[in-house]
């Protein structure tokens, strides 16, 4: 290709059929490609997750599924595979895979959010930063936006509430590929479409989330030598603050229990744990007044999770520092203060306040999507300042942990699941 950047531009030849059936035993599902028609031109996805990759988009049209008696998800409630031309009220170019997928983990997410005004921003299909708020989409965004502002750029926006004006010029105050909501006030229309690379995507069906929560689909993995394996998709237990299991262990004839959490402490751990549902394993996120502070995402060991979490929540809380008050980002100061003094003792600064702040950590809550095998990575957490943590349970050292929460000082309080949250 004489020209790279040609790649990213071309739609590749789409090799699929136009129907696609999944047969289960005696039962089938049927499947119709999706297909767009955008500046005279109808195609499907443009490609894969890479340029050189021909993919396709399936919709379920009719038929059923179920294993066990349990109905698996069906045609007629078409989130993402039911886009349409009218729904793509800015389109720019065919859609690419991982576009969609993006969005799709977004609605993943907000399926347990419904309660609040929750805004995901999501890069190569993991959350760089969530937040729910009271106050409204914007202020939901903003937050969502300021917990990780380097990830966030060039990622996907995913609302459960219609954008209103406020909330457009929060997403035009950034530079992002798409955005997906239930529905788009005029006057914020017209302001998202002053940015003529952004992807606008109306999905009414965000309104019906909730009510999809508890219904499984069937989740395809396929391998490498051509076979599949499917399982029940992840549905979360923890709906209410109600649904967390006190942490409670017995080791050689001795109880262990910690202490329960605050009112506000399990909101937050309400929140994270939804959050954690669209998150890469092995994972730790902190949160704090419904936003995230740092996602550690895709570690091989617990421990690295948390590290991984710490040393992010620094970076992007100094990054947030220096831009909101030098205009640049954290790593645009550290090259200017290698020449500028002015610069150096404004980094100096920075760095002095982060510390403090323990990057955002200090009266944060953590949860984490698969048990502690051993205590180091919740003493890291509480020497960062965690007020309250929930993980699954399940471990043999669970009273090795719930001893650590214990000794902190103040006591930091746990919880159980009861579930684990992998995601593969």
């Amino acid at each position: 290709m004489s020209n790279l950047k040609d790649m990213y531009k071309t739609l590749q030849q789409d090799p699929f059929p136009r129907e696609m059936t999944l047969r289960l035993g005696d039962k089938e599902l049927v499947f119709r490609k999706r297909t767009w028609e955008i500046d005279g031109e109808t195609k499907g996805l443009r490609y894969g997750e890479n340029p050189d990759q021909p993919a396709a988009l399936y919709e379920p049209v009719s038929g059923e599924l179920d294993a066990d008696g349990v109905a698996l998800r069906g045609p007629g409630k078409g989130l993402v595979s039911a886009i349409s031309e009218e729904h793509m009220l800015q389109a720019g170019k065919h859609p690419g895979k991982i576009n969609l997928t993006d969005v799709d983990n977004g609605l993943n997410i907000l399926q347990y959010l419904e309660a609040k005004p929750a805004a995901v921003i999501l890069k190569h299909n993991n959350p760089c930063g969530a937040a729910w708020s009271d106050d409204g989409i914007a202020t939901a965004l903003r937050r969502a936006f300021d917990a990780d502002r380097i990830a966030a750029f060039g990622g996907a926006i995913v609302l459960n509430r219609p954008v209103d004006m406020d909330c457009a010029q929060v997403i035009n105050s950034a530079y992002f590929e798409v955005v997906a909501a239930p529905d788009f006030a005029p006057d914020a229309l017209d302001e998202l479409k002053k940015r003529k690379n952004l992807r606008i995507i109306k999905l009414p069906g965000i309104n019906d989330l909730s009510m999809l929560g508890a219904e499984p689909f069937l989740d395809v993995k396929s391998l490498v030598d051509g076979g599949v394996i499917v399982q029940f998709s992840f549905r979360n237990r923890i709906r209410t603050v109600e649904d967390f299991l006190p942490a409670k262990a017995e080791k050689d004839g001795a109880s262990f229990i910690a202490r329960g959490p605050e009112k506000a402490e399990a909101e937050d751990l309400l929140f994270a744990w939804a959050v954690e549902s669209g998150v890469t394993s092995n994972s730790v996120l902190f949160v704090k007044d419904g936003a995230t502070v740092a996602i550690g995402t895709g570690e091989q060991d617990r421990v690295g999770c948390v590290q991984l979490a710490v040393s992010k929540a620094y970076t992007k809380y100094a990054d947030l520092l220096a831009f909101d008050e030098l205009g640049k980002s954290l790593f645009e100061v550290q090259l200017a203060a290698r020449e500028d003094d002015a610069m150096a003792d404004a980094l100096a600064d920075i760095q002095r306040r982060t510390a403090e702040a323990k990057g955002g950590i200090q009266g944060s809550v953590a949860v984490s999507d698969g048990f502690f095998p051993f205590r180091d990575g919740v003493d890291l957490c509480i020497e960062q300042g965690v007020s309250a943590i929930a993980q699954p349970g399940g471990s043999i050292r669970d009273h090795e942990i719930i001893q650590a929460v214990n000794e902190a000082t103040p006591q930091v309080a746990m919880v159980f699941t009861g579930q684990r949250s992998f995601k593969h």
